[in-house]
């Protein structure tokens, strides 16, 4: 009798538990879709160990999201920030000497060899906007569970590869990471995402099939939703 009781008990906190956990992701869920659908702010910050990523620590990257898709971003890399518009698959980034479309950008490599113009078209290009961002990583997140008010979990390897890669080496397929492991945070305010966080972790193969370790925390900070506003050049318009 008292095995059977213990039993039931054990039973009915395993589900309470399991409840808890599975509305913790609907609502994640729900504020994800929440962001999409609005407009939106945001601050994206990278960490790197001291001498990491083979001594590049990129700077911070801020934006707008507009409902109707667009979306505005200032990207700091080095000592060099660069504003882009994207909308769908079309963009444009401010280069030197004016606004350049995607399809300029890569137009510019000469001799099949990538240019500065071109890598840069291909990093807008390959940006996720944190609402399409935050819905992948909930995608890949697996055994969510809440730690000190932030709902956690451990990436799928095949996530973290995804995230380590940026989309992979243009020209050929570069070598899969090595040893990819990773985990998300989320936080949540009044129902609206409010923060993320990732952490990716391996071993990736430079173009000159050098091997370097990568252990990269990416902080988003998510502000103004409902009232941030994209105001789009009419120089970028004509490229969108």
């Amino acid at each position: 009798m008292k095995s059977s009781v213990t039993a039931s008990i054990v039973g009915l906190l395993a589900c309470s538990i399991l409840t808890a956990y599975a509305a913790s992701k609907e609502d994640i869920q729900a504020a994800v879709k929440k962001l999409g659908a609005d407009s939106y702010a945001w601050k994206t910050t990278v960490k790197v160990p001291e001498g990491g990523q083979g001594g590049f620590r990129p700077g911070p990257t801020e934006g707008k999201y507009a409902k109707d898709g667009t979306v505005c971003i200032s990207m700091t890399m080095r000592d060099t920030t660069t504003e882009a518009f994207i909308k769908g698959e079309k963009g444009a980034v401010k280069m030197d000497d004016g606004w350049k479309s995607f399809e300029e950008l890569a137009a510019a490599g000469g001799g099949g060899q990538p240019s500065p113009a071109s890598f840069r078209g291909r990093m807008f290009r390959n940006f996720k906007a944190p609402s399409a961002q935050a819905e992948a990583l909930l995608e890949g997140a697996q055994d969510l569970k809440e730690v000190d008010g932030a709902c956690v979990a451990d990436l799928k390897e095949d996530a973290v590869k995804k995230l380590m890669t940026f989309g992979g080496r243009p020209g050929g397929q570069a070598p899969e990471p090595k040893g990819a492991k990773g985990s998300v945070k989320f936080w949540l305010k009044d129902g609206a995402l409010v923060k993320y966080e990732f952490n990716v972790q391996g071993t990736v193969t430079g173009r000159d099939n050098n091997e370097m370790k990568v252990d990269r925390t990416t902080t988003v900070e998510i502000k103004d939703l409902g009232t941030a506003k994209v105001e789009v050049p009419e120089e970028v318009k004509k490229k969108l």
